[in-house]
């Protein structure tokens, strides 16, 4: 038997791509000293088929995102517990996830101008689409900041889309298992929020 399941595979690029936008954060993994150096950056998918990113020079990663290293990108899309309860049929727990697996090389990008007009093709694309926030090119607190930010880009080697949604079930349990994915995923992050982040009476 093949691992993982056929079913819970989506070579669809298209249906990737759409992750990446909607769920821009990702997680990074490279290696330095046979090290593994994970960080958590939004990356922006370009006309070229390319991922950008920006980091911070003190990152320890920043040291290895040049020279067409190898890189791992993991982009997460929705998750949740799955209940046998809201299927029709009998079934076990299990869980449900959206995942996009890429590896790829990356090279460092030392233009500041492109540094500068990547830092607002960011934010325009973060904002949508009311775009209550520009960051206009005179911003002085880009330009104080310039020197401590390094661009770079990704060209994407090989993709892997790993969607695990009860695809193997009747169509009935299917669509049963999608409306629990948006609910547990809305009710979660406000559960989330209300028990971590309550404000002190």
């Amino acid at each position: 038997m093949s691992y993982p399941p056929k079913h819970h595979q989506n070579n669809d690029i298209n249906h990737m791509i759409e992750v990446i936008k909607t769920y821009p954060l990702a997680t990074i993994v490279s290696v330095k000293n046979n090290e593994p150096l994970i960080t958590h950056l939004p990356l922006i998918y370009n006309d070229d088929g390319n991922l950008i990113g920006h980091i911070d020079i003190y990152n320890p990663q920043a040291e290895v995102l040049k020279n067409d290293n190898d890189i791992t990108i993991i982009f997460s899309g929705p998750q949740c517990y799955i209940s046998p309860s809201i299927y029709t049929t009998k079934q076990l727990p299990t869980w449900n996830y959206i995942r996009v697996h890429l590896k790829g090389k990356v090279k460092a990008i030392e233009s500041k101008e492109a540094l500068k007009n990547s830092l607002i093709t960011m934010t325009a694309f973060l904002e949508a689409p009311d775009h209550k926030y520009v960051l206009d090119t005179d911003n002085k607190r880009m330009e104080g900041a310039l020197d401590y930010i390094k661009m770079f880009e990704i060209s994407i080697d090989s993709w892997e889309g790993k969607f695990k949604l009860s695809q193997d079930k009747k169509p009935q349990d299917i669509e049963n298992a999608r409306t629990e994915l948006v609910r547990a995923n809305q009710k979660s992050v406000e559960a989330f929020l209300e028990k971590c982040f309550k404000r002190e009476t």
